[in-house]
Parts: structure tokens; C-alpha cells; sequence
């Protein structure tokens, strides 16, 4: 009886020392990862929430540098270099402060990222790049801290940091069009006819220049070799590129040509996109 009540005291002891308490932290951690253009930023930071409390001026001092969230440092990354505020922050990784005040709040990039919270030393010369922006009172009330990435386009977007009714929106630059074309003049070097179409059909949506853009799209649809299918949405760029370029009885021939390919292929979407752009540029 006695070993039997050894062995039953042992177990519990062996599950006693591996048990650990598993219970929610007060501000989760997050991570987000976002496109902008070509670039590549990620955000990880921890959420308090607000539970009753006025948050700027009180829970978070006015005037002091924060560490934009909770628990260790914000940290935001980047691929490529961007530009903020007219000045180049180079890629890489670095800690997010801010300094939050009624009328601006400086944001500023530091370049050690290995603290817990704020430093214990601020280092001015580690702060690579600082901006200014004015806060914004919203209507909506955001119990918990976000930091997100908005506004986005090919060459810009905005780092929103909201909490309470305080929105606060960074603007910053992503290198898209350089990144682009080096990659095109890159891929030309030995191109697909993938490689062509791309091409043509980065030119025709941002807004270059139309005639490379159809004489790209052109060189790809003529490496088709012979009896392959014509791929429908190629023709279907080059169509939109002519009508762009002005030519629209060349856009409707196109057009044409690349509707029987998708009613071949089944493909309801291009079907009704062929034969609206017909009926569009068939009028007078």
C-alpha cells in the first residue's frame, strides 16, 4: 500500500513541475505583414486596451516618448528604402517611438530595436528618421490599440496608429517604379513572353508610355507558337492598350479575337469585359 501511495505522489509531483498556467496577456501580440508597390512592411507590436481609462494625456503622458503600444518594443521593418517626410529612411528593421502631444505627435524610427519598452538612455543619433503629425479626433472609439497600414497605392500608403479617438496617419513612400522597371530591363534580358506581358501591362496601368506597353504585349502574343491557344487575356490588354493609344477600330478587332478565345475557354468574365468594351468603343 505504502509503494503504491509512493508511486501515486510521484506522478503528481512529475506533473505538478511541467504543468504550466496558460492564462490571456492584457496586450496581445501582433503582427501584421503588408505589400505596398514592391515593398514588404511588417509591423509587430502588443495591443492594450483601454478598459475605462482615458488614454492620452493620462495613461500615456503627454509630452513623453512612448513605446507605441505595449510590452517590448513596436518593431517595423521594411525591404526596401523608403522615403518619409522628404527624407530617406534606408530598409531594415527599427523601433517605433512616439511622442504624443494635444496638437502633434513626433514619430520617430530608432535604430536599436533590442529594448524593452523605452531606453534606458535615449540616444538622439539613433533616431535615423523623425516626422511630425497632427492628430486627428475621430468619431469611432478604438477600445484596443491598432497600428495598421492604409491608403494604399503602387507608390504610397499610410502607417495609422489609433487608439481612443486619436487617429494619427504617417504618409510614406515606397521606390515601385524603380523597383519595376529594374526588374523589367532585368527580365528583358532573356524574356518570356510572361516576362513581355507583365511589362506591357505594368506600362499601360501606371500610366507610361502606351507604346511600349503595345509593343511588349505584341511581342509576347507573337512567341505563341503554333497551334497553341492564344492567351485571351494578353489580347485582351492589347486591346485596352489601343483603345488608350486612340485606335479603336484596331481595339475592336482585338477585342474580337480575344472574346472567342474566352467563350472557347469558358471564361464568363473576359466574355463580358470583350463584349462591353465592343459595345463601348463601337459607338460614334
Amino acid at each position: 500500500m505504502k509503494k503504491i501511495i509512493f508511486i501515486l505522489a510521484a506522478i503528481v509531483a512529475s506533473y505538478s513541475g511541467n504543468a504550466q498556467v496558460k492564462t490571456p496577456q492584457p496586450s496581445p501580440k501582433s503582427t501584421i505583414t503588408q505589400m505596398v508597390g514592391l515593398t514588404e512592411v511588417t509591423i509587430e507590436y502588443s495591443r492594450p486596451s483601454a478598459k475605462g481609462r482615458t488614454v492620452f494625456g493620462d495613461l500615456v503622458t503627454f509630452g513623453k516618448v512612448w513605446r507605441t503600444g505595449a510590452n517590448a518594443n513596436t518593431i517595423i521593418s521594411f525591404t526596401d528604402d523608403v522615403i518619409i517626410s522628404g527624407k530617406i529612411l534606408k530598409k531594415g528593421k527599427y523601433a517605433l517611438y512616439t511622442t504624443p502631444k494635444a496638437d502633434k505627435w513626433d514619430i520617430m524610427f530608432y535604430s536599436d530595436t533590442d529594448n524593452w519598452g523605452t531606453p534606458e538612455k535615449w540616444e538622439d543619433s539613433k533616431v535615423v528618421v523623425k516626422a511630425s503629425v497632427e492628430p486627428k479626433i475621430t468619431t469611432n472609439n478604438a477600445e484596443t490599440f491598432v497600428i495598421n497600414i492604409n491608403n494604399l497605392t503602387n507608390d504610397s500608403a499610410t502607417l495609422d496608429i489609433n487608439w481612443a479617438q486619436t487617429l494619427v496617419s504617417l504618409k510614406f513612400e515606397v521606390p515601385t517604379q524603380k523597383s519595376a522597371m529594374a526588374s523589367i530591363e532585368k527580365a528583358l534580358a532573356g524574356p518570356t513572353a510572361g516576362d513581355y506581358y507583365a511589362a506591357g501591362q505594368y506600362y499601360f496601368q501606371s500610366n507610361g508610355d502606351l507604346s511600349k506597353a503595345l509593343e511588349y504585349v505584341n511581342k509576347a502574343l507573337n512567341m505563341v507558337k503554333a497551334g497553341e491557344e492564344v492567351p485571351f487575356w494578353q489580347l485582351r490588354m492589347k486591346s485596352l492598350i489601343q483603345a488608350k493609344l486612340g485606335d479603336k477600330k484596331g481595339a475592336i478587332e482585338t477585342a474580337k479575337v480575344s472574346l472567342a478565345a474566352a467563350e472557347k475557354a469558358k471564361n464568363e468574365d473576359y466574355v463580358k469585359m470583350n463584349n462591353d468594351s465592343i459595345k463601348e468603343w463601337s459607338k460614334k
